[in-house]
């Protein structure tokens, strides 16, 4: 199992970024989908979960009407776009799969909201 985040980078608050992860090694049609992130010194929290089919989707309180979490079966790729960011966003930012109860985690790609 492989999964690829990108998209990070620099922003300044009320801007947008839009993060992809490529996942790899599994039947990806068949997992659903999750993006997490993870604050410098804070626990990693659950951003939005997308169902296999991609025909139901959940967010955080902090995240709707901000974020949304897509995807794209045919090209094993996993989105999440964000817009109005704040400065409270910037986390690593990671996808994630559970496969047989076990938790596969990307690398993860760094959002920074600051001006």
């Amino acid at each position: 199992v492989r999964l690829v985040e990108s998209g990070g980078g620099l922003v300044q608050p009320e801007g947008s970024l839009s993060l992809t992860c490529a996942a790899s090694g599994f039947t990806f049609s068949s997992s659903a989908m999750k993006w997490y992130r993870q604050a410098p010194g804070k626990e990693r929290e659950w951003v939005a979960s997308i169902t296999r089919s991609g025909g139901t989707t959940n967010y955080a309180d902090s995240m709707k009407g901000r974020f949304t979490i897509s995807r794209d079966n045919a090209k094993n790729t996993v989105y999440l776009q964000m817009n109005s960011l704040k400065p409270e966003d910037t986390a690593m930012y990671y996808c994630n799969a559970r496969i047989y109860f076990n938790d596969y985690w990307g690398q993860g790609t760094q959002v920074t909201v600051s001006s």
